[in-house]
């Protein structure tokens, strides 16, 4: 929300807006902001965490031991082993299914140019086959149709045309007149009211034009914008009032007006006077024709789509470059083969005789037996950075051209040095090696960019008085 309400603030300030709309702007936003102090908007980088998950490598499992049954030697004259059971592992059988899948289902297409064509014919196109007469829909298997555009047909005609209609002409003769002398009134006495204009002079006065006041503007600093988005800098800087002196004119004696008396005036004019009236003289003009031959379209052209094998094609109609033909494009299958178990591991019991004869004999202590070990299933752990929140744009604290001095420029280099960062030479100077290592060390370690921040100057140990 606080990131919105100084996106906002910034549009209007920058955007034309007035200073003192502007001021209060940034003062909503920064209220505490002292003269002298610069912010900038900067991009904070985001914010991931760790997180470690147990993944299975193999499952767990058995496997199966066979303690192997115990003898002892004795002499006398007995059975040589006496009848007993073995075990034996009869191992696992295993098999191979398959399955067949359909990849694609089997479909119909049409496709354009011929029936080898792979390129499926547009709507468009199928849409003028239909309206010209092509069943598209109980077309069969590798039927196709094609276009035939028939020529419109004229013939010519003759027949009389109006060249001129009918009409008069008309003649005027102008009106006679003769010259007469005579005496009349030119002017009649009048009275005319006449303005006196006013007499002005110019004097001075000194007038304040702002006052002084504490204002937001748009500053520069050390870093200047690396893109569209971070960069603008904004300093509370102290604005002293403002005079102006100017000129005005002011009424010395005002506008005012008189009355001038004008007699009556005669005079001898020559006097034009009508002897005769202008009037009128008709003639009638004759309509006229003429004979002209024309050609007439008695049928229209016309685009028609036809089997291709039909052969009730009017001869007049000629083939054009469209074709569309329908194609079945089979079913796709894969085969997939998989291992089964067809019978499990099992152990099987073997009987063994007893065995009699007049020598040592072996006797049987303890019985073959079988025993599971469980193998534990293996996993491992695996770790992957998830992020806790986005990059984002804000306000900070920077120094700017009104707080930076050589100094702190040269403690920035000499810190930057000392953790391994190439910054050129050490001399005070904001140069492009020590922008790049200054933009370096600031992503390194997950700071805002686009600004010499406090926050930099804090974790280098620079002092920025």
């Amino acid at each position: 929300m606080r990131t919105l309400l100084v996106s906002t603030a910034v549009a209007f300030a920058l955007g034309g807006a007035g200073n003192a709309q502007a001021t209060e702007a940034m003062n909503t936003i920064f209220p505490n902001a002292k003269p002298g102090e610069c912010y900038a908007r900067l991009v904070i980088p985001a914010e991931f965490r760790t997180e470690t998950s147990t993944v299975i490598v193999k499952e767990a499992t058995e496997r199966v031991n066979i303690i192997p049954a115990q003898y002892q030697w004795g002499q006398e004259k007995v059975t040589i082993s006496e009848a007993t059971t073995d075990l034996k592992v009869v191992p696992a059988t295993y098999g191979t299914e398959t399955d067949t899948v359909e990849i694609s289902a089997a479909r119909s297409l049409w496709v354009s140019g011929s029936q080898y064509s792979t390129a499926e014919a547009n709507p468009g196109l199928l849409a003028l086959a239909a309206a010209g007469g092509a069943d598209l829909e109980n077309a069969t298997h590798g039927q196709c149709f094609q276009e035939f555009y028939e020529a419109p047909v004229y013939k010519e005609v003759t027949e009389k045309v109006l060249i001129s209609e009918a009409s008069f002409s008309v003649k005027v003769i102008p009106a006679e007149y003769e010259w007469v002398e005579q005496k009349e009134i030119i002017a009649a006495a009048t009275r005319k009211m006449v303005e006196v204009p006013a007499v002005y002079d110019t004097v001075e006065e000194r007038i304040k034009v702002t006052d002084a006041k504490v204002v937001w503007k748009q500053g520069r600093g050390g870093i200047e914008r690396l893109d569209h988005t971070t960069g603008d800098i904004m300093c509370l800087v102290e604005v002293p009032a403002v005079y102006k002196t100017i000129k005005k004119t002011v009424v010395k004696t005002p506008a005012a007006t008189r009355m001038i008396e004008e007699p009556v005036k005669y005079g001898s004019v020559r006097v034009r006077k009508l002897v005769a009236p202008a009037r009128e003289v008709k003639t009638d003009i004759p309509a006229r024709y003429r004979e002209i031959t024309k050609r007439v379209k008695t049928s229209e052209g016309r685009h028609i789509w036809r089997n291709s094998t039909d052969t009730t094609v009017p001869e007049s109609a000629r083939k054009t470059r469209s074709m569309v033909c329908k194609k079945e494009i089979p079913a796709k299958t894969a085969t997939i083969s998989r291992t089964v178990v067809v019978t499990p591991a099992t152990v099987m019991q073997i009987e063994v005789p007893a065995r009699f004869k007049n020598k040592r004999v072996r006797r049987l202590v303890s019985d073959a037996v079988q025993s599971r070990v469980a193998i534990p299933a293996v996993t491992r752990e695996v770790s992957k950075q998830v992020k806790v929140s986005d990059s984002r744009l804000d306000w900070m604290p920077v120094l700017c051209e009104t707080n930076t001095t050589s100094k702190t420029i040269r403690g920035i280099q000499s810190a930057l040095a000392g953790a391994g960062y190439s910054v050129g030479p050490i001399n005070g100077e904001l140069t492009n090696t020590t922008l790049s290592a200054i933009d370096q060390y600031q992503r390194a370690n997950g700071f805002a960019t686009g600004g010499l921040t406090l926050e930099l100057l804090n974790k280098l140990g620079v002092d920025p008085g």
